[in-house]
C-alpha cells in the first residue's frame, strides 16, 4: 500500500481544517481515482456501513472488497494524527467483518487507517506483534512544493550517508 498517499485529485481547496465527512465525500466523488491510488483489485461495497453491537451503533467510513486478495478492506479516514483510539476502532470493525461478514473461504479482513500524520512506533505497540491486517497510511491532499521536495531529498541523502558511514 502506498504511504504516503497523494490525494490531490480530490481537488479540495487549501483549508486549515477538513472534516472527515468532507474528505469522505470527495473520495466517493473521485472513487475511480481513489481505488487506483489504493492498488489493484479493489471494488466499492459501502459508505458509512452501519454496525450494530447490541444497543451501540458504529459506522465504518468505507468498505471495499479486494477480488485479488479475496477479502474485505475497511477504511477509516481521520483528519488528525494517528491515535491508539483510532487503531482500536478500526480493529473492532475488522473483527466484526471477520466474524459476521466474511465467508469461510475468504481471507481475513484488512483495515486501512488513513491519517494526516502517523507514529509507526505507536501503531506497533498498540497492535498485536503478529499484526498483518491493520495498515496505516499518511495521506497528503497536495503534492509537496518544490522546496519541500528538495528538503525531503536532502534528508534521504543524509540518512543514506549516515547509514553507509556506520557500516
Amino acid at each position: 500500500m502506498k504511504d504516503p498517499m497523494f490525494l490531490e485529485f480530490l481537488g479540495l481547496k487549501r483549508e486549515a481544517r477538513y472534516y472527515e465527512q468532507d474528505l469522505e465525500s470527495a473520495l466517493i466523488t473521485h472513487l475511480q481515482e481513489f481505488l487506483l491510488e489504493l492498488g489493484n483489485g479493489f471494488s466499492f461495497v459501502a459508505r458509512q456501513r452501519r454496525i450494530l453491537l447490541e444497543d451501540d451503533e458504529f459506522f465504518a467510513d468505507l468498505v471495499l472488497y479486494n477480488r485479488l486478495l479475496r477479502c474485505f478492506a475497511v477504511i477509516e479516514i481521520k483528519t488528525h494524527k494517528l491515535t491508539h483510539e483510532d487503531l482500536g476502532q478500526l480493529q473492532m470493525y475488522v473483527n466484526y467483518y471477520d466474524r459476521y461478514e466474511k465467508l469461510p473461504d475468504e481471507t481475513p479482513t484488512i483495515g486501512i487507517l488513513l491519517c494526516t500524520a502517523k507514529n509507526d512506533l505507536l501503531a506497533k505497540i498498540t497492535l498485536p506483534e503478529d499484526n498483518t491486517n491493520i495498515l496505516t497510511s499518511k495521506y497528503q491532499l497536495y503534492l509537496p512544493s518544490e522546496e519541500e521536495f528538495i528538503e525531503e531529498i536532502k534528508e534521504v541523502i543524509d540518512l543514506t550517508e549516515e547509514h553507509e558511514e556506520n557500516e
